[in-house]
């Protein structure tokens, strides 16, 4: 019996009933179109078929360039088919001598032989897929004189177009539109990286319209004055080129968050009518290195191009960083961007005619070459208002909104010392929300003390029940409000409240006076005397073991003021002495890890032992000022509890009832306080 054969489909149907329990080269299924009708597949393989059978595609390994050429037709007997055969089973063919002829198609790994098939009695016409060419083949068709021919490849030039396409179709597209981008964006002189990477992102604005005057700025004067010299510069400038003078080419603002300074741009930016370009610092700044600098040339090109005019860089320090610090010395992108700055601003060439405004509340860590004349030559410090200030601006942010009669700015004003321009912004309109909230069409002194609450103390929790907690609660503040009143140099209560805000249960608020440029050792004293008045009222009325954690606060506000009065401000039997090493003080973190501590242990005890002694004596203080006034505290609970908040004028009634104390006397210090638990 002969081997098994692995046969496919036949491509030609067949006329004669076949006989199936032959062991014939034929399928074991054969699929009939027309039995009785011939086609020219029955003399010949076309190359539709032979691409069928060699399954060429598009998808997998590839296209494929080249295609059998058709085979030329063989002198074939009347009756012939085609099918699949095995390779091992056309070798036992050719062994014994049934191959007549052998046409190799695809570099010899493809076969169409002719051979005399037994069992049929007739030629049979068969593909063979051959393993390559072997010479052994070769040699044996040689032996047995069969009639073999080589047919080369034809070359389609569709299939290699569309398969170039598919290969390199795709990558050269992108290269070149990467190249028509960075021709498109290149400038003289300027960036010249793909998908515009280095272009400047800052906002033109060839006409500003930035809605903001010098009117809408208060509060910051010796400010506006600045600029306005800059303004009647760019409007006139030959009244000052007469007597020999330039303009500033840039102007550095310096100044806590939140005190205008960004306003203050936009403001010179609508007075002077000038180009202005604005962009953040950080906008310079990109993963890849030399975009930052190719930004910096992009921006000056354009801004020298449109001279005179304005370049504003918000948050300069994002870029102007002292060069060669931080961890690994430094940042190659940042610092190449910083160079290619100080060169725009005053190199080689110079920017005649445009302006650089920037703003920083971080000076100390920029770049000392950044701050020098002729690239920054003024340096306008923007500080928080004092209370003429602060009532200025409380002027321009209310002329939108409707105040009740009764709404002093200027008691406003003195109830809101250390906040900034936004900061009153945001009270005024908190004020404004909860109106609306209660229904009211006018903002009364009701919502302004409500909104000063939220925004330093936090947002108004659940009232307290009657209980142990609220009564401990009571005395802990009214030991805040009795300590501070009866001390000299502490500011006047404005109110005690048991409504609890954010993490405090209970809050004591003084109302500082105006705004002095120096604070005593008194004042200093007092302020610890006043904080520690709720740990000494626990202790005196319930006991040590009574106490409670609600003074943790009061503690970290009350040694942060003694150590102070010891390192910084010499107020201590230690000496006139600065203590700290101002890198240590330095609000940049890195700085604070690299600074080497020189202090001696010696000097160290001294430290801590002074502070030990400041904080003790105080609340000595503290505890004999409830000890003494043990009637009058508990009379203030009393009425504290039953209505939960107390103003400072009712609680000093109640006080003068039982000390003689003198509201006249007492001194009004600057900073607004809060003592919570």
């Amino acid at each position: 019996m002969s081997p098994a054969v692995s046969l496919s489909f036949s491509h030609l149907p067949l006329c004669k009933t076949q006989d199936f329990s032959k062991d014939t080269l034929l399928p074991r299924r054969t699929f009939r179109e027309n039995p009785c009708q011939k086609t020219p597949l029955d003399v010949k393989l076309t190359k539709r078929n032979l691409l069928s059978s060699t399954a060429l595609g598009l998808i997998g390994g590839g296209l494929s360039m080249a295609q059998p050429a058709k085979s030329a037709e063989p002198e074939s007997p009347s009756e012939s088919t085609s099918s699949r055969m095995s390779y091992s089973r056309f070798l036992q063919y050719l062994n014994e001598g049934a191959v007549r002829k052998v046409d190799l198609f695809e570099n010899g790994t493809v076969a169409i032989a002719e051979l005399y098939n037994p069992a049929l009695e007739r030629i049979q016409r068969v593909k063979v897929q051959l393993p390559g060419l072997p010479q052994e083949l070769l040699r044996k068709m040689e032996e047995k004189n069969v009639d073999f021919d080589v047919h080369p490849m034809d070359f389609n030039w569709g299939l290699a177009l569309l398969d170039f396409l598919t290969n390199f179709g795709f990558p050269l597209l992108l290269l070149g539109s990467l190249f028509l981008r960075s021709s498109s964006t290149n400038t003289p002189g300027g960036p010249n990286l793909p998908f515009g990477l280095g272009r400047s992102k800052a906002k033109f604005e060839m006409e500003p319209n930035t809605g903001v005057t010098f009117d809408d700025v208060a509060g910051v004067d010796e400010a506006k004055q600045d600029f306005q010299e800059i303004v009647q510069f760019l409007k006139t400038p030959e009244k000052f080129a007469a007597v020999g003078a330039k303009i500033p080419k840039g102007v550095l603002l310096v100044g806590p968050p939140g005190t205008g300074k960004t306003l203050l741009a936009k403001a010179i930016a609508g007075e002077a009518g000038v180009p202005f370009f604005s962009l953040s610092g950080s906008e310079f700044i990109e993963m890849f290195v030399g975009v930052g600098a190719s930004r910096v040339r992009d921006l000056f090109n354009k801004a020298k191009a449109n001279s005179p005019c304005l370049v504003f860089i918000d948050e300069i320090d994002a870029v102007g960083r002292q060069r060669g610090t931080g961890i690994g010395g430094g940042n190659d992108e940042r610092e190449q961007t910083l160079n290619q700055l100080l060169t725009e601003m005053d190199g080689f060439s110079g920017n005649s005619g445009v302006i650089v405004i920037a703003a920083t509340n971080r000076p100390e860590i920029l770049d000392s070459a950044l701050l020098r004349p002729g690239r920054f030559d003024r340096q306008v410090s923007v500080g928080l208002p004092d209370i003429r200030g602060r009532e200025q601006i409380l002027k321009v942010h209310s002329n939108n909104k409707k105040l009740d009669k009764d709404v002093s700015l200027s008691v406003i004003a003195m109830r809101t010392p250390g906040f900034s321009g936004a900061d009153l912004a945001n009270l005024m309109n908190e004020a404004a929300i909860l109106a609306g909230r209660r229904g009211k069409d006018k903002i009364t002194l009701k919502e302004i003390d409500d909104s000063i609450d939220r925004i330093v103390a936090g947002m108004e929790g659940t009232k307290m029940t009657d209980g142990k907690s609220k009564i401990l609660v009571a005395y802990h503040e009214i030991g805040h409000a009795v300590c501070a009143t009866l001390t000299p140099g502490h500011d006047p209560v404005q109110k005690v409240t048991l409504i609890p805000r954010g993490q405090a249960r209970g809050l004591t608020w003084f109302l500082p006076g105006e705004d002095p440029e120096l604070i005593s050792k008194q004042q200093l004293f007092a302020r610890i005397v006043g904080g520690l008045g709720g740990r000494a009222a626990e202790e005196v009325i319930f006991g040590e073991p009574e106490i409670t954690t609600g003074a943790a606060g009061d503690l970290q506000q009350i040694t942060q003021i003694a150590k102070q009065m010891v390192t910084r401000f010499g107020m201590s039997e230690i000496g006139p002495w600065a203590l700290t090493d101002p890198v240590v003080q330095s609000s940049d973190v890195v700085l604070r890890m690299l600074a080497r501590n020189n202090m001696s242990e010696k000097l160290a005890e001294d430290i801590d032992s002074s502070v030990r002694n400041i904080t003790e004596s105080a609340y000595e203080i503290a505890k004999n000022h409830i000890r003494h006034n043990r009637e009058a505290i508990d009379k203030l609970v009393e009425v504290l509890v039953e209505k939960e908040t107390l103003t400072g004028d009712e609680f000093r009634a109640i006080l003068s009832e039982f000390t003689d104390i003198s509201v006249e006397k007492i001194d009004r210090t600057p900073n607004r306080e809060m003592i919570s638990v």
